[in-house]
């Protein structure tokens, strides 16, 4: 049997009387045995602030992403970036954003048309996220986390003010993969997938059903070519994706309280909430960052 080996973080974070939270996680530990024992030591190791930030931040990003279709990337990494590098966040997110985007992408009956129509754009996403996460990689530096900043509060300031715009069919097949490759080359150096391809989709006139779907698909393209660009940087190894896989829970759940509370409030109110929140969080993160 595996033994159990604590994640690898830097200690760039929270500090305690002098002992930083990833220091505490870094501290070896005996085997353990089992799944329930592995998830223990997890958890142990974690310490209880950085576990309560984790399993806070999924189940509200996870809730959020069950109301209105998307989110739990950028919360997860906006919340977690406060606590943590980058790189560090955005392994935490892997199993929890892969798991509950299929099950976005697998509801919907447009899977084979969407795939036929964005497959452009998507596969510039893949390789953009892919030789981005090689290139740039998310190294936690300043410049990083004030782009996380910025690409948050863009997306807040346009989903805010700016109108829905609509791209023609003459356009789509060279700005699917514009959009798709930049998008790829801002999530390797943010975590986040949001600009500019969720405005794109917006502008392409999809259906309610057929947007949330098409972004279940985008995301889960993005995820796992940043794993696998986090997998050859040797930024994800066992001890992340045990991390990650515990952060499925909280996200799971949230997206299920999401999905019932998207059929009692208003999906407009919370959206326009949601914005302003994110819009604050991403301020701070560019100015402090």
């Amino acid at each position: 049997m595996a033994s159990v080996v604590a994640p690898h973080f830097s200690a760039s974070c929270f500090k305690r009387g002098g002992l930083s939270i990833w220091q505490i996680f870094k501290r070896p530990r005996r085997a353990h045995h089992g799944p329930m024992n592995t998830f223990a030591a997890f958890y142990k190791n974690l310490g209880f602030t950085l576990s309560l930030l984790v399993m806070v931040t999924f189940l509200l990003a996870g809730t959020i992403k069950g109301v209105i279709g998307l989110g739990l990337p950028t919360i997860a990494m906006g919340l977690l970036g406060l606590a943590m590098a980058p790189s560090q966040a955005a392994a935490l997110l892997i199993i929890p954003a892969t798991l509950t985007n299929v099950w976005q992408l697998a509801f919907g009956g447009h899977l084979r048309g969407l795939i036929k129509r964005l497959w452009p754009m998507l596969l510039a996403i893949f390789v953009g996220t892919g030789a981005g996460t090689l290139w740039i990689g998310m190294a936690g530096g300043h410049w990083v986390v004030r782009g996380l900043g910025a690409a948050l509060l863009l997306y807040a300031l346009s989903g805010l003010f700016l109108p829905t715009l609509r791209a023609g069919a003459r356009s789509e097949p060279w700005l699917g993969p514009l959009c798709g490759g930049l998008t790829g080359i801002i999530t390797s150096a943010t975590g986040v997938f949001v600009i500019p391809a969720v405005p794109y989709l917006q502008a392409l006139g999809l259906s309610k059903d057929e947007l949330v779907q098409a972004l279940g698909l985008s995301f889960t393209v993005s995820t796992l070519a940043l794993a696998g660009g986090l997998l050859w940087r040797g930024a994800l190894g066992g001890g992340e994706l045990s991390a990650s896989l515990l952060a499925l829970i909280p996200a799971v759940l949230g997206m299920w309280l999401g999905q019932s509370l998207r059929q009692r409030i208003s999906a407009v109110l919370f959206k326009r909430v949601f914005f302003i929140g994110l819009g604050v969080l991403g301020g701070h993160l560019l100015i402090s960052g």
